[in-house]
């Protein structure tokens, strides 16, 4: 990792569609953006931004998300997402994380994610779940 990764930066755009609404994701009962909804779409935005800089096989998995949803979004509207890597110390990548509707600022916060072999994470997750199983 080199220095001048820290502070690059990736930017998506989503719709916000009825399947997105706390209504829908249950999160609340009303029919705006749902909290779940935002931070996922921060989590794989901070996720695109890492991917390109890790070997093949390996992934990054969230570990830690710290967010404040600040504002509602109404279906209709576009969202831009934001993830910006701010620090990397072995395996562990933090980010900042923004997220704006057409009026504004709507979510932002902090995420950390931890890059592993994407197969042997996967067979812990199987050998985990066939332990607790009997």
């Amino acid at each position: 990792m080199s220095e001048q990764t820290i502070g690059a930066s990736f930017e998506q755009q989503f719709p916000v569609e009825s399947q997105h609404l706390a209504s829908q994701v249950g999160s609340g009962s009303i029919d705006v953006l749902g909290t779940p909804t935002v931070i996922a779409w921060m989590e794989g935005t901070a996720a695109a931004l890492v991917q390109p800089l890790l070997e093949e096989g390996c992934t990054t998995v969230g570990s830690q998300v710290h967010v404040e949803h600040l504002a509602p979004t109404v279906e209709g509207d576009m969202v831009t997402v934001r993830a910006a890597l701010t620090a990397a110390e072995g395996r562990v990548y933090t980010f900042s994380l923004e997220a704006a509707d057409s009026a504004g600022c709507i979510a932002k916060g902090t995420h950390q994610r931890v890059s592993v072999k994407s197969d042997r994470f996967l067979e812990k997750a199987r050998q985990r779940r066939d332990a607790a199983n009997g």
